[in-house]
């Protein structure tokens, strides 16, 4: 509703869960990945086909592996692929370090397929878009591998996330504590599962051994009951869906990502770091940014580093302080929507002008 209420015309296709299982049934046997067919609807792509025939449209763009599918439908217009992230890179991440069998065993079942269809839709489009620097490398690396050398795939140009700088801005009601650590995510998601699993088992113990006092807070919609058991200890809160996620990032004294696996930008950084807010994060969920280690958040490697630098960040203001100011400088340099967006429009342009390379 609030992108009609800007005037974009809205059509929305809601895939029921049989017809999502019968793709995945039907996909088994073939060499499409799972995610390609998962969200497919046969009346999308009939209904996008007529949108093309009615309309006078420059550019179509064609978001995430689950829609790519759709290019089929598609004649005589450029195509743009934001791909956002590298589905394949995920995968082999998620074999390795989730601690979740039924995501190792989902992972592992896609991961070959995956790789070689990432690949191969690097020649059916225009244009690839993804939001960082190694999901685009990742893209390039399977276009070595499974393509030929006569095959030319698509130019990959990094459009990064950015984040809404008037909404997510620094506040310090009367609610701040700097005991009160935060993390926030969609809990439904695997890898935000392991993230808090995690950090509740291996770095919240050697946090309690020095300062029993922290609190950590789990903000975000779904929670499964894996996680609803850490509030077993009552210094851990589980909120499940909240309507807006700034009351809990304002009173967070330290904001921590703890993710052992990841691709593309963590909003969920970028929001902290937008509110000024003292971040600590693992390698996993620095390594899609441009920020500065130890300037801008603090990146944690094993749990004996993570909480050495949350009680660090909670018991020295100064240090929490000057986090904070650096987080919020960096996503105005670095996250403006307006400068994604100009970027975008670019690949666009490139899309519609047959041209290779973007600078």
């Amino acid at each position: 509703e609030g992108l009609r209420g800007l005037g974009v015309r809205v059509e929305v296709f809601p895939v029921p869960a049989p017809r999502s299982l019968l793709n995945c049934l039907l996909a088994l046997p073939s060499r499409e990945p799972l995610q390609a067919v998962y969200a497919y609807h046969p009346r999308m792509e009939h209904r996008l086909r007529a949108l093309l025939r009615e309309g006078d449209f420059d550019v179509v763009h064609i978001e995430h592996l689950r829609a790519a599918r759709l290019v089929r439908a598609v004649r005589g217009r450029p195509v743009v692929y934001d791909a956002v992230d590298c589905i394949a890179f995920l995968f082999e991440q998620t074999v390795q370090n989730s601690p979740q069998p039924r995501a190792r065993w989902m992972a592992r079942l896609d991961l070959a397929r995956t790789r070689r269809y990432e690949a191969h839709l690097l020649l059916r489009f225009a244009q690839v878009v993804v939001t960082s620097r190694r999901d685009k490398e990742a893209l390039e690396t399977l276009a070595r591998r499974y393509l030929s050398t006569r095959e030319r795939p698509a130019p990959i140009t990094v459009v990064t996330n950015g984040v809404d700088l008037e909404y997510f801005r620094p506040s310090e009601g009367d609610g701040w504590d700097p005991r009160t650590v935060v993390f926030t995510g969609k809990m439904s998601y695997h890898a935000n599962v392991a993230s808090v699993l995690y950090f509740a088992q291996e770095v919240l113990p050697r946090i309690w051994a020095r300062d029993p006092a922290v609190r950590f807070q789990i903000v975000g919609k779904d929670p499964p009951e894996v996680v609803q058991r850490l509030t077993a200890d009552e210094r851990i809160e589980v909120t499940g869906y909240v309507e807006d996620l700034r009351p809990y990032l304002a009173r967070a004294g330290v904001v921590v990502c703890p993710t052992r696996y990841a691709v593309g930008v963590q909003n969920k950084v970028l929001e902290a770091m937008a509110m000024a807010r003292p971040v600590v994060c693992t390698q996993a969920a620095f390594a899609g940014l441009q920020a500065v280690a130890g300037r801008d958040a603090l990146v944690a490697n094993d749990p004996d580093e993570f909480a050495a630098h949350i009680l660090r960040a909670c018991t020295d203001p100064n240090l929490a302080r000057r986090l904070g100011q650096a987080g919020r400088r960096y996503v105005e340099v670095h996250h403006r929507w307006e400068n994604s967006g100009r970027r975008l429009t670019a690949v666009y342009e490139a899309a519609q002008a047959g041209i290779k390379e973007i600078a």
